[in-house]
């Protein structure tokens, strides 16, 4: 208890001690509050207009798009132009399309206005993704909304615009590609025909040199064959001829042994048919038209051959007249003869394909050579035409793409702040300011009296001077004037109090002034 007493004398006399000093309080406010309500006073007033912006890069046509058309990211073209919103080319665009860049007149003002744009415009992000919110302070509310809207129109454009510009690059890039690579593809195209002419004689049109060479050389040893059958065909006919000339009725030299030895005309065509059947049945059943039609012309030639063998045989066993004799002897005359017309033309074949065999081998020293320059040829034209189509592809893919960000916007904006023209100032706040002012001009005087005094104390009670002096009061003396010391102390009060109340008085002055104020442009932009 005797604790919490000292406590609360020690209390007391701090109060008391700094009231003794209370000029220093009133020094303290004179020379800190007139200053300090002045200074807020003629601060400018600054305004500051905002806007709230949701960027959404969805898209409804993307997925469908996806693999038919190129896609950019449009989450990248966002980011890439919160960026480079603020370089210096955008914020002189900005300055030109507010008319700010009138106020200057020179190069170093002009530099200012540049530099005050990009420290004083403000784009962040506002909590959630894609959610920005754009600001701006100025003197002029009206300016400041003029400037956020700006920065709104070029964010919001130069997105589109950048989108579309890079479009425009990307097809005007794709475009000098294919027309280089179609220049290029015509020379190549122009090199494959000069090398055609070169070596038309040379290279075979179809096939290579090597498989044309064989099938000459497989072609001119089978003409060779058929014409060695074919000698030997006019051979046995001409025996034939001989002994049916010298046949008599009663002495005729027997040389037939049986159907199978003996030679007709129809022999080479039932052979050939036979060849035929054989290769139709390889491929078709017996029941295929070309079967059935090969298989009734060999029946009616084996029939035909066989009323001949009849016929000879008959002339033979002595039951021929001399009539059907010269007849038979007719016909294979004219069957000799038309061998001989068949050898004639083979003879020609034999010599077109050894002819031309011997050109070949003439030639087969050049054939690696050119060879190794139609591949290097072809090489070239084939790639070149792979890149050329697949530049076509891309263009078409772009086109599409362009078309798709034509009828509907990769990235959409939805303003859901739109800049207004602020009412009230933003910076000073001039009320707070006052009262700051005001409670620092008193704390300062409070803090400046308890200091002095600590310093220089004034001893109010005895219990004072004994915890200084250690030495007991036995007694007091009272003042003597008492009255002009009460006198001094109400004077002195009053002083406090008044010049406490003017203090006050401006503080509560400049408060209605600013209230009065504020409710003005609160009439006039309701």
């Amino acid at each position: 208890m005797q604790d919490l007493q000292k406590t609360l004398d020690l209390i007391i006399g701090y109060i008391k001690g700094v009231w003794v000093k209370k000029r220093y309080i009133m020094i303290c406010s004179w020379l800190i509050c007139p200053i300090g309500f002045f200074y807020v006073a003629s601060q400018p007033d600054v305004y500051q207009s905002s806007a709230r912006v949701y960027v959404d890069t969805r898209s409804v046509l993307a997925p469908m798009l996806r693999g038919l058309a190129l896609q950019s990211n449009p989450q990248e073209e966002v980011s890439m132009m919160v960026r480079t919103l603020l370089t210096r080319p955008n914020l002189e665009i900005i300055a030109r399309n507010s008319d700010l860049d009138i106020t200057t007149t020179n190069e170093d003002q002009y530099e200012n206005l540049i530099t005050s744009l990009s420290r004083s415009i403000r784009l962040r992000r506002a909590g959630r993704e894609n959610l920005y919110t754009i600001s701006y302070t100025h003197r002029n509310p009206e300016m400041a909304r003029t400037v956020v809207q700006e920065t709104l129109d070029l964010f919001v454009e130069g997105t589109k615009g950048n989108n579309r510009k890079e479009s425009d690059s990307a097809n005007q890039f794709i475009d000098e590609q294919i027309d280089e690579y179609e220049t290029r593809l015509l020379n190549a195209e122009q090199r494959l025909v000069n090398y055609k002419r070169k070596y038309n004689t040379l290279l075979p049109n179809q096939g290579s040199f090597y498989a044309n060479y064989n099938t000459l050389s497989a072609q001119l040893e089978q003409t060779r064959l058929t014409i060695k059958e074919t000698e030997q065909q006019i051979a046995s006919l001409s025996k034939q001829v001989s002994a049916s000339q010298t046949k008599t009725a009663d002495s005729a030299v027997r040389n037939f042994e049986g159907p199978s030895s003996f030679t007709t005309r129809y022999d080479n065509r039932i052979k050939n048919l036979e060849q035929t059947l054989d290769q139709l049945m390889l491929k078709y059943t017996e029941l295929h038209p070309d079967v059935i039609e090969t298989s009734n012309l060999l029946d009616s030639l084996n029939e035909a051959r066989k009323q001949e063998i009849e016929e000879f045989l008959a002339a033979d066993s002595g039951t021929a007249t001399p009539e059907k004799v010269g007849s038979i002897a007719n016909e294979l005359t004219l069957e000799i003869s038309r061998l001989q017309g068949q050898l004639a033309s083979l003879r020609v074949r034999e010599s077109n394909y050894a002819t031309k065999v011997d050109d070949l081998k003439q030639k087969i020293d050049f054939v690696p050579q050119a060879e190794a320059e139609r591949t290097a040829l072809d090489r070239d034209y084939n790639i070149t035409k792979r890149k050329y189509e697949g530049l076509l592809n891309r263009r078409e893919s772009s086109e599409l793409a362009r078309k798709a960000d034509v009828s509907t916007e990769s990235v959409q904006f939805r303003i859901l702040d739109a800049p207004r023209t602020p009412k009230n100032a933003a910076f000073p706040n001039r009320p707070l300011n006052y009262t700051a002012v005001l409670a620092v001009g008193f704390a300062a005087g409070l803090g400046l009296a308890f200091l002095i005094s600590q310093l220089n104390p004034v001893l109010i009670k005895a219990n004072q001077l004994t915890a200084l002096t250690s030495y007991p009061v036995l007694g007091a003396v009272s003042h003597l004037n008492k009255k002009h010391i009460l006198k001094v102390k109400r004077t002195r009060l009053l002083v406090f109090l008044l010049s406490s109340s003017i203090i006050v008085g401006m503080y509560a002055v400049l408060m209605a002034a600013e209230m009065m104020q504020i409710n003005i442009y609160a009439r006039l932009f309701s």
